[in-house]
């Protein structure tokens, strides 16, 4: 009986566990209530052994049932991740290569990338769209992009494998003329509420009722970096901002870094990630284009040129996407 088990019933398994009830666990995999119960009353009988106990509102696990989880899960991605494996090799070289690139990431590790790319797959169109938070995630989830580097959004949704690429240094700055910057030590929670915050926007649901790095109820949300950078020299508000975008003004006098004393001893960097789905990992293209993006090293200063507000395009090999965040 125990040959008879199949992967639908190990995912049926996982949801319910999961989910915390079968009618949940059926609209997760959209079936029914009565479906998703026989599914596993099935299991149950060819285990030989309760898997939920059933006694209650909810159905709870068993001690069997939480021991037999992780192995259903460990079976079911190792097979997800063969039919991936082999759905990739079917492929062979992608013919078209689409990229949704976080807005915070650094623009020399990107133009280096791409330019080492139009060398290595001169006859696979690259596609780049610059956006931020949720936006750079949704096109991976819908299928448009094949990858996506995230950094503005820092959780990574159920169904997307995810690897780290690098770290960007952040600071939290304001104008010399800016009301903040005449401050000195540490400024609370209570001393940024009364000022403006810039923050960037989210084109997409995936961050809707979150918020990252946001301490004022006093928001402008912008649409692209380009215009926060040139609203902070502006003197229209407080913001967090890469290093080594800022660093010229810094080094001018035209901004100035001010001092949390939630974020000591100093402003906690972004952290990127290569992000793709687990059922659609990168090709031959893809794989080695987030394998060159990782092996950028190079100093904080020289990682930030900063993304232009535009997305980019050159000679049909990066062609234009949507408005950067």
């Amino acid at each position: 009986m125990l040959d008879a088990v199949s992967l639908d019933q190990l995912r049926t398994f996982i949801a319910a566990a999961e989910e915390g009830s079968f009618s949940a666990a059926g609209r997760k995999l959209r079936r029914a209530q009565s479906v998703v119960s026989q599914t596993l009353a099935n299991l149950e009988g060819q285990i030989n052994m309760p898997l939920f106990d059933r006694s209650g509102r909810y159905p709870q696990l068993t001690e069997e049932g939480t021991a037999l989880l992780s192995e259903a899960r460990a079976v079911v991605h190792g097979m997800d991740a063969f039919k991936a494996r082999a759905r990739t090799l079917v492929e062979g070289l992608e013919p078209e290569l689409s990229v949704a690139i976080d807005v915070m990431y650094p623009m020399t590790s990107l133009t280096d990338a791409v330019g080492s790319f139009r060398n290595q797959f001169r006859h696979t169109p690259l596609r780049l769209y610059v956006e931020a938070l949720g936006a750079v995630v949704q096109p991976v989830l819908d299928g448009v992009c094949r990858i996506g580097v995230i950094g503005s959004m820092p959780v990574v949704p159920e169904g997307l494998d995810a690897e780290k690429l690098l770290d960007v240094p952040m600071t939290t700055v304001v104008a010399p003329s800016h009301p903040l910057a005449a401050r000195r030590g540490l400024l609370r929670a209570r001393d940024l509420e009364e000022h403006v915050q810039l923050v960037l926007t989210d084109r997409s649901t995936l961050s809707a009722g979150s918020s990252y790095g946001v301490f004022s109820p006093l928001i402008w949300r912008l649409a692209d970096l380009g215009a926060k950078h040139a609203f902070l020299r502006a003197g229209f508000g407080w913001g967090h901002m890469p290093v080594a975008m800022i660093q010229p003004d810094l080094d001018a006098g035209q901004l100035v870094r001010i001092a949390l004393e939630m974020h000591q001893p100093e402003t906690p960097g972004i952290a990127m990630f290569a992000v793709y789905r687990k059922d659609a990992p990168p090709g031959p293209a893809g794989r080695w284009f987030i394998d060159r993006l990782r092996s950028v090293s190079k100093a904080p200063s020289e990682l930030f040129d900063g993304l232009p507000s535009n997305s980019m395009g050159r000679q049909g090999m990066v062609t234009p996407g949507h408005r950067s965040r």
